[in-house]
């Protein structure tokens, strides 16, 4: 334990996800040698995004204005909706440049263990996209764990009767990975979800 200020910038920096005690306490040490003029310029940075960013009206992804820049974007295909759990997701999409249609985050996925059902996810919002019909397509891109799972299959019930293509992700095996490193779900995916050789 250290003196006042410092345990309480590593007690605070050890909330943060992913940041364990001894991360906490490096990035602490890291902060007081740092120069002044950097400390301030983060602490300016964090309390500017808290002022400023904001989620979208529309796919709730994060945006400076009531609307995030892909909802804005008229070249984007309004016919297909691509839903994720978290914004982090839109990014991670956004980077294969495979997608140019729009988004719906829904902010976490079913979990009953954590206490999260569909009622804290944003799925009314999303309903509420679908019923003007210009969505012809849903691509259900949650992640492939329990959570994940169990979220796409309450979504594909849900959207079923709106007679819309509903669509998921491939997944399977990783370019580059063993056999006999792939646990039995992962290779039956595999299995399942495998193409013609051209």
């Amino acid at each position: 334990m250290y003196e006042g200020v410092v345990q309480d910038l590593i007690d605070e920096l050890g909330r943060l996800p992913g940041v364990g005690p001894k991360s906490a306490q490096r990035i602490a040490f890291h902060l007081l040698q740092a120069d002044p003029a950097d400390v301030r310029r983060l602490a300016e940075v964090l309390i500017e995004v808290k002022d400023k960013v904001k989620f979208c009206t529309i796919c709730f992804n994060v945006a400076e204005d009531d609307q995030c820049r892909i909802c804005r974007d008229a070249r984007r295909d309004p016919s297909v909706l691509c839903v994720v759990e978290e914004y982090k997701d839109v990014v991670a999409i956004e980077r294969t440049r495979e997608f140019r249609g729009r988004y719906h985050v829904l902010g976490g996925a079913i979990s009953p263990i954590d206490g999260i059902g569909p009622e804290q996810l944003h799925i009314r919002e999303l309903l509420t996209r679908l019923g003007d019909g210009t969505v012809t397509e849903v691509i259900l891109a949650t992640d492939p764990n329990l959570e994940g799972e169990a979220t796409a299959t309450y979504l594909t019930r849900m959207l079923g009767p709106l007679g819309l293509r509903v669509t998921r992700l491939a997944s399977g095996l990783p370019v580059g990975g063993d056999l006999e490193y792939a646990d039995e779900v992962t290779l039956g995916r595999a299995f399942v979800g495998r193409q013609a050789a051209t």
